[in-house]
């Protein structure tokens, strides 16, 4: 592969700019997991940046990658929430990082090729579109001012239809038209129109961020451990790691580096598993390898693993900024609807495109088997009851997709 030359050191204030513009363009995604999920922004930035930490010091700082919140887990958790609660979904959070650490042990003995075995296009791709329409109606009662459900009316519904549509649509031109950095931002321009909106229309109170401190300790949140959050929970970890393989090949191929050599994918992955375990143990969401970074890094074609670290650390100072933390908790339902209804269809169109990538022949019934079975037991809301214990979502389809892969026999061998 061919090798970047190492450029002389730029000064700290410059690392320190680099390092702020790598925040900003991780900031909308990483803040809109917990603002959907319910969970604390402040303990997301928290966990982002002590994440991040944690993986440069397991990598020796060699990859230029930041870790934030992983939208993977955004219908698991909102289900976990309702079913066990906070603190039980926490612990389940926590506990998906021995996914991780059971990832990097078979790649560190047998390669990174184990892992694509087990988990090839036709078992990932189905479930990561599970992961994105499971919750497509969650958006769309958003998008109409109700709450998640469907129960409740938090905003008259022409007036919810406006941010939303407005908040969609600006999210769409800047993905589409903008050119430059801008293009990398197209979420964060679509909260912040749909913001503007939903001041004109009245539906934001400023009254919590006049009262809340200009610093403030987040509220940590202890976790629990309940089985059968821990079981729901850890087939979720199936598609990040698997994207997290992807990222940091593609970061490679942007630096001219193999990664998975040096430092090697097991410390990656182990790293990456080492900031979830953190995330989960204080209250945050679990973090994942950003794809949105590599896009900065690509642009910006700055590789020095050191501007992520003051990504990490501007990241960690952020989430003791109080009021910051309050203005999140005005963002109306509206617009986080606007935004989830393409954020949502976006992660099913990544599951798509990795069938397509990998040219997965669905004109074999093997294949049609898998795909259809998780797709309708995904989006129809199927639930096996073993004894009180209940699997059902992601994760059932993560358990379908595997058994119905090792189990079916591939084209050559059927008769």
């Amino acid at each position: 592969m061919r090798e970047v030359p190492i450029e002389s050191p730029e000064p700290l204030w410059r690392q320190a700019i680099s390092g702020a513009q790598i925040l900003f363009v991780a900031f909308g995604a990483l803040v809109l997991v917990p603002l959907l999920t319910g969970l604390n922004p402040s303990l997301a930035l928290l966990g982002a940046g002590v994440g991040t930490l944690l993986f440069q010091l397991v990598t020796g700082r060699q990859v230029p990658i930041f870790l934030g919140s992983s939208f993977a887990f955004i219908a698991p958790i909102i289900f976990s929430i309702q079913t066990w609660g906070v603190p039980a979904t926490m612990g389940a959070l926590a506990c998906v990082s021995l996914m991780y650490f059971l990832f990097a042990g078979l790649v560190w003995k047998h390669g990174a090729e184990i892992v694509h075995r087990y988990m090839p296009p036709v078992v990932v791709g189905p479930i990561i579109m599970i992961i994105g329409l499971s919750l497509a109606a969650v958006g769309v009662n958003m998008a109409m001012g109700r709450s998640g459900d469907g129960k409740l009316e938090l905003v008259p519904y022409a007036t919810a239809l406006t941010v939303a549509g407005i908040a969609f649509g600006t999210t769409v031109l800047v993905a589409v038209f903008a050119r430059g950095f801008f293009r990398l931002v197209p979420i964060l321009a679509g909260v912040g129109a749909g913001y503007i909106a939903a001041i004109l229309f009245g539906l934001v109170d400023f009254g919590k961020v006049a009262e809340a401190p200009w610093f403030s300790m987040p509220t940590f949140v202890a976790p629990s451990f309940e089985l059968a959050a821990i079981l729901f929970m850890l087939p979720a970890a199936l598609a990040p790691a698997i994207e997290h393989v992807g990222d940091v090949l593609a970061i490679g191929g942007v630096t001219g580096k193999d990664y998975t050599e040096k430092p090697g994918l097991h410390r990656t992955l182990a790293g990456d598993g080492l900031g979830v375990l953190f995330a989960g143990m204080v209250g945050g969401p679990p973090i994942t390898t950003y794809s949105e970074v590599t896009g900065a890094v690509t642009l910006t074609r700055n590789f020095n693993p050191a501007i992520m670290t003051w990504a990490a650390v501007l990241a960690i100072i952020m989430a003791f900024f109080g009021k910051f933390n309050a203005l999140l908790a005005t963002i109306p339902a509206p617009v986080m609807g606007g935004i989830m209804m393409l954020m949502f269809g976006s992660v099913a169109s990544v599951g798509l495109n990795t069938l397509i990538k990998a040219r997965v022949d669905l004109d074999e019934p093997r294949n049609l088997v898998i795909v259809s079975a998780v797709l309708v037991m995904g989006i129809g809301g199927l639930a096996l009851n073993f004894d009180g214990m209940t699997l059902q979502g992601v994760s059932l389809c993560g358990v379908v997709a595997v058994l119905l892969n090792l189990v079916l026999p591939a084209a050559k061998s059927r008769g």
